[in-house]
């Protein structure tokens, strides 16, 4: 079967930047990645390159930050006060939160923790990176009404609910 919308995928991936570092792979495991081709599970830039493989295949895919994680946006970088983090007793660079923002809940990681002023990047971690995909398609299956209705991938590799 080939990879159209409504399918399930798994696929194994190693996932590296520009400079070749390996940033995430699944190989590791032993567990391939599973999802719900169509539904906004994966990136974009490497949904769109898989669509029509089939299992078996083996292929490379760079994706654009615009297709990725999206550019970096330097507004989404703001020192603010420490007593915003009232009732944590330890924050260092790394850290991460989420919190309300008027376009929704955002993840924010602490990138600087000075005295009175902590720096916070809202920012995805790989947003304004290249990535490089090396790709291998372990299988290709219909999905189920209840992985439709629910819009993600059900038992092994998936959710249980």
């Amino acid at each position: 079967m080939e990879i159209i919308e409504n399918a399930v995928v798994a696929m194994h991936y190693t996932l590296t930047n520009a400079d070749g570092e390996t940033l995430d792979t699944s190989r590791e495991s032993g567990q391939p990645l599973t999802y719900l081709h169509g539904h906004g599970n994966i990136i974009p830039g490497l949904e769109g390159a898989l669509l029509g493989k089939k299992a078996g295949d083996k292929l490379v895919v760079d994706v654009a930050p615009a297709d990725g994680y999206g550019e970096r946006h330097e507004q989404l970088i703001q020192e603010v006060p420490r007593s915003a983090f009232e009732g944590v007793d330890t924050l260092e660079p790394g850290m991460q939160f989420q919190a309300d923002t008027g376009a929704g809940v955002r993840l924010f990681t602490i990138t600087n923790v000075a005295d009175e002023l902590i720096t916070i990047d809202g920012n995805h971690p790989l947003a304004g990176v290249a990535l490089n995909f090396d790709v291998e398609i372990t299988d290709v299956r219909e999905a189920t009404a209840e992985e439709l209705e629910h819009g993600h991938v059900h038992g092994e590799g998936g959710h249980e609910h």
